[in-house]
């Protein structure tokens, strides 16, 4: 008997604006009317968020994070149709640096939320995650940013690779890396996984009125 499994990754820009109150539920929605397995959630940034995407639905009957003060631990939220088993967060030991731009990714706390589910007999894991950004869009080799994102990608892969033999391991998030960067290919070989979107420059990140247009790239894979 053949099985199918669904999951979608999206970072919903669920911070402190005043558009999130219509925006999210029509998102939520959006996410009941196309029904996948596993929804993964980044950037679930506020209480109202949280609320939003955790209320009690008939599609996603199950759902973890890790709770924190006003926001879960890496705004990190998996929504689930099957039930979730284990689950837990692993913080990212690189995380930028306090002055600057990557102070918010400090306060967010990234890091990887981990969950098990079961479809039949084969067990199911899925990681969520969002890495630091790179907020002046330079990923060379000698690029800070750049570097502390490297780091943050070969904890995940070394994360990967703990996982169970028997297990499907699906990889989803916010990487804020673009796709066929140094980066990405050497995360991939590290890894071991298959983009699922492998070779689709589609942009997954369309910025908004006044950012620079070469910011829109593709930077959230599965």
């Amino acid at each position: 008997m053949s099985h199918t499994f669904s999951l979608l990754t999206i970072n919903c820009f669920g911070g402190p604006h005043w558009s999130v109150r219509r925006r999210l539920p029509t998102l939520l929605r959006e996410f009941e009317r196309l029904a996948p397995d596993v929804v993964c959630l980044q950037e679930v940034q506020t209480p109202f968020a949280l609320r939003t995407f955790t209320a009690e639905n008939d599609t996603f009957t199950d759902h973890v994070f890790l709770p924190g003060l006003r926001y879960p631990f890496g705004a990190l939220c998996t929504l689930s149709q099957l039930p979730i088993g284990e689950h837990h967060f692993i913080r990212y030991a690189t995380e930028g640096r306090w002055l600057g731009p990557t102070f918010m990714d400090r306060l967010t706390r990234k890091g990887v939320l981990v969950s098990r589910l079961q479809r039949a007999a084969l067990p199911i894991i899925v990681l969520n995650t969002h890495l630091l950004a790179n907020y002046g869009a330079n990923w060379g080799e000698q690029s800070r940013a750049a570097q502390d994102q490297q780091r943050q990608l070969h904890q995940l892969a070394d994360l990967v690779h703990k996982q169970p033999d028997d297990a499907l391991v699906l990889l989803a998030g916010d990487f804020n890396i673009p796709r066929g960067s140094w980066l990405y290919e050497e995360f991939v070989e590290r890894s071991g996984l298959v983009d699922a979107l492998a070779g689709d420059d589609r942009p997954t990140y369309r910025p908004f009125p006044g950012v620079p247009a070469r910011y829109a790239l593709p930077i959230d894979f599965v």
